[in-house]
C-alpha cells in the first residue's frame, strides 16, 4: 500500500500529470495486481482506431462525432443508471472491461481519448452531473458522455441545474458559472468524493481509508478531508493515526460546528492511546 501511495504523490506532482493514470493509480486499491500501462495500452487503441477513420484535415466537430459514433455506437459504452452506486463504476480499469461507468469516469476516458487526437477537452464539475467541454469556433460544445455523447443545449444545461437548484435560480443564473473548467486535481477529488460516499454507505471501513489516504493526497488543505480519514482510522482501530488527524482538524477548524464532537472524540482516544503504551 505505501509504495502504491508514493507512486501516486509522485504522479501528482507533475505538472501535468496523466489523469487516466491517476484514475488507474486509485482503482489498484481495489484491483491490486491491475496492469496500468496495459489499461493506458488499452486507451491508445481506442484513440487509434478512431484516428484512423479521420481525414487529416479533420476539424474538431468532425473527430466529435467520429469518437461518439465509435465509442458509443459500436463499442456500446454508456451510463449505467440500473446500478449507479456499483463501485466499480468509479474505476477506470472496470469502465474499460465492462464499457459502462458514470458520468465523471466516462468523461475521463472521452477526454483522454480525445485529446489523443488533438481535442482540448476540459471537464466540467457541473451541479449533479459531470459533463465535457469543447471550444469551437464560434463558442462551445458541451458534451455528455454518460448520455452517449449528446451536445447539451441551453434548455438542457437549465434542466440539470432545475434537479439541484430552485427553479427560479435554474432558470436565471448565468450558466458561465456552472460551466467552468475542472482542475486535474478537482476531477480526482470527485472520483474519490464518489467512492468515498458509497464505502461509507455500505460500511466498508477498510475501503473508506484507502480511498481517504489518496484523497488527503489530492487535497491536501481540506481539513475535513483529513477528518474524516482520521473517523476512518477510528473505526479500523488505528487509534494513534486517528488522534493525529483529529488534532489536525481541530488545529485549522477549531470553531467548525462540529470542534466540539471532534474534541470528544479525541479524548477517548488519547486515553486509547495511553493503554496502548
Amino acid at each position: 500500500m505505501e509504495y502504491r501511495l508514493d507512486q501516486f504523490s509522485a504522479l501528482l506532482c507533475r505538472e501535468n500529470f496523466s489523469l487516466a493514470e491517476a484514475c488507474l493509480l486509485i482503482a489498484q486499491d481495489a484491483y491490486p495486481d491491475l496492469d496500468v500501462a496495459h489499461c493506458l495500452s488499452r486507451i491508445d487503441a481506442l484513440a487509434a482506431t478512431v484516428k484512423r477513420r479521420l481525414p487529416s484535415d479533420a476539424f474538431a466537430e468532425q473527430k466529435v462525432v467520429v469518437l461518439n459514433r465509435y465509442l458509443f455506437n459500436e463499442l456500446g459504452f454508456s451510463g449505467n443508471a440500473h446500478d449507479y452506486y456499483d463501485p466499480r463504476n468509479s474505476y477506470l480499469n472496470q469502465v474499460l472491461e465492462r464499457r459502462i461507468g458514470v458520468p465523471i469516469t466516462l468523461s475521463i476516458l472521452y477526454m483522454e481519448i480525445g485529446q489523443r487526437l488533438g481535442l482540448r477537452l476540459q471537464g466540467v464539475s457541473f451541479p449533479g452531473h459531470f459533463l465535457v467541454k469543447l471550444r469551437v469556433t464560434g463558442g462551445q460544445l458541451v458534451i455528455d458522455p454518460f448520455c452517449g455523447g449528446e451536445t447539451q443545449s441551453e434548455s438542457d444545461l437549465r434542466a440539470r441545474l432545475a434537479l439541484v437548484l430552485p427553479q427560479r435560480e435554474a432558470d436565471t443564473l448565468p450558466l458561465p458559472r456552472f460551466l467552468q473548467a475542472a482542475t486535474s486535481r478537482q476531477i480526482l477529488a470527485r472520483v474519490l468524493r464518489n467512492l468515498k460516499g458509497i464505502y461509507l454507505q455500505s460500511g466498508k471501513a477498510q475501503n473508506t481509508l484507502e480511498v481517504m489516504q489518496r484523497m488527503v493526497m489530492v487535497a491536501p488543505h481540506a481539513a475535513e478531508e483529513v477528518r474524516d480519514r482520521g473517523l476512518a482510522y477510528y473505526k479500523l482501530d488505528c487509534f494513534r493515526a486517528a488522534l493525529a488527524d483529529l488534532q489536525d482538524y481541530l488545529e485549522r477548524r477549531p470553531d467548525a460546528a462540529d470542534a466540539d464532537e471532534i474534541r470528544d472524540k479525541a479524548a477517548v482516544l488519547r486515553l486509547l492511546c495511553s493503554r496502548l503504551n
